[in-house]
């Protein structure tokens, strides 16, 4: 095993999120450079981590027990050729540390008959200790746990890095390198998705990859030489470093025009609907969490609405509707829409992110439907292994907290993530005087209530007149701009 790991495959073998090691690093309770840890600071840190109980054993065990049938297994493993791939690999690391071991035997011998032709005490005492150093270091059964944990990894997962960015991500059963970057939260530059545009060319540095299926798009032969590749239609086989942009702002996200379909709609409750459009498989919605999309149904009526979807299922998008009578746009969705009827999609627009590189603890406040946004924006942080999420949902009534066991469920299964809710009593979409020091006053008791919250990100979604007071709210307590951002929903 190398003398050091990256976070990411650190945070595997040890079975923790990544953002609990950053957090740590942060803290000066562990040493980094350059992005990566060594095994004796790791092992320092989480002594514990030579029991067999790890992340990987349990998830293959939750594999098993959720394989009714053979496709789970199958979409579980990677294909044969890349199994056998990784463990030929794996056998020439382990062949290579075999000989090394020997080459090491071999000098401790020369050493031994040197220091037996040398009669000073102090040599002597020199051999005794090392004689008992090899004998511990050597006896039946002492492995290096993490080694193992390793070994394991490597034939299960493979690691990819991206320059100049350095990000990076693991690639597991039949994922395309694409598919991989795309669960994991990293915007990298593609189009149709199936190897006809050609816009996720990347040229690999090092490592071993696998073409998973042909593609129409041809790359040139010089750039074939060169190491390009379509990452839609390779897979990693050996840990890969690749060469590849990474989208950093609105401003590297493409305008598009799509037309997708109705997959599924269905009311949350009386005054809210949840609306699942499918795109073509071949023409995927490149967006950043966060961001909106203009929908326009029966072909003429339109609005501008959040994606409540994360950016890693591009193809499955998913918004709600808020009913509002009178509007041309919501009575068609709540009243005529039908399944599998075309919905033409322009966009992304909005500059309504996550501030990916911050090391600050996030705060998302929700005001009825701009949970919408929020929503997309926390399931983005959770592929990213964000570290302290903290979600207000306030709502204009009970009703208006439309989605709570999706809130709670996250608080439960999550240790970095707390959920509180709160009842504003009055319509936040109408705000006045009176609602003003009100909603002010809200906002004070919940900033009481969390001394850190000044030290964080804001991020606030919801009727325009809410998101004003509570912007305001935040800013005048010294906040910057940079670090409170808005969604106004409409």
């Amino acid at each position: 095993m190398s003398e050091s790991l990256s976070l990411t495959r650190a945070a595997r073998l040890i079975g923790i999120p990544r953002a609990e090691l950053q957090r740590k690093i942060k803290l000066g309770e562990m040493v980094a450079h350059d992005g990566r840890v060594t095994v004796s600071n790791l092992l320092a840190c989480y002594p514990d981590a030579q029991l067999e109980d790890t992340a990987e054993t349990h998830r293959i065990a939750l594999i098993k027990e959720r394989a009714f049938g053979k496709r789970v297994f199958e979409r579980a493993l990677p294909e044969p050729e890349v199994l056998a791939a990784r463990i030929t690999d794996l056998g020439k690391t382990l062949a290579t540390s075999q000989a090394q071991v020997d080459r090491f035997n071999d000098l401790l011998s020369k050493l031994w008959d040197k220091l037996d032709d040398t009669p000073d005490i102090s040599i002597t005492e020199l051999k005794k200790w090392l004689e008992q150093e090899v004998e511990l270091a050597t006896e039946p059964g002492f492995i290096n746990p993490l080694a193992i944990k390793d070994n394991i990894l490597r034939v299960m997962t493979a690691q990819v890095t991206i320059l100049p960015s350095k990000h990076d991500f693991m690639v597991e059963g039949h994922d395309s390198m694409l598919e991989a970057a795309m669960r994991a939260g990293i915007p990298l530059n593609y189009g149709c998705s199936g190897g006809n545009c050609g816009l996720c060319k990347a040229k690999v540095v090092s490592g071993e990859i696998r073409k998973t299926r042909n593609h129409d798009f041809i790359i040139p032969e010089a750039e074939k030489h060169a190491g390009y590749v379509l990452l839609c239609s390779n897979t990693a086989v050996s840990d890969v470093v690749i060469e590849a942009a990474v989208a950093d702002s609105v401003q590297d996200i493409p305008f598009q025009q799509i037309e997708a379909h109705v997959k599924a709609t269905g009311l949350i409750n009386d005054d809210v609907l949840l609306l699942h459009l499918q795109t073509p498989r071949t023409k995927r919605l490149r967006f950043l969490a966060g961001q909106g999309i203009t929908l326009r149904l029966g072909r003429s009526f339109s609005a501008v609405l959040p994606i409540a979807s994360c950016p890693c299922d591009d193809r499955n998008l998913l918004f709600h509707i808020q009913r509002q009578p009178g509007n041309l746009f919501s009575d068609y969705a709540f009243d005529k829409l039908k399944m599998y009827e075309m919905v033409e999609i322009e966009g992304p627009q909005g500059e309504f992110i996550l501030h990916e590189k911050s090391p600050r603890s996030q705060y998302f406040f929700a005001f009825d439907c701009g949970f919408a946004p929020i929503k997309s924006l926390i399931e983005h942080a959770m592929s990213l292994e964000v570290e302290n999420i903290h979600l207000h949902w306030i709502g204009s009534s009970k009703q208006h907290i439309y989605l709570p066991n999706i809130a709670h469920a996250w608080d439960d299964a999550l240790d970095n993530f707390t959920y509180h809710e709160h009842i504003a009593g009055f319509d936040l979409r109408s705000m006045s005087g009176k609602r003003d020091e009100t909603l002010s006053k809200l906002l004070q008791e919940i900033l009481t209530a969390d001394e850190n919250m000044l030290q964080g990100d804001i991020y606030i979604a919801g009727p325009e007149d809410a998101v004003n007071v509570a912007e305001h709210f935040f800013t005048e307590y010294g906040l910057p701009k940079t670090r409170v951002s808005a969604s106004r929903v409409k």
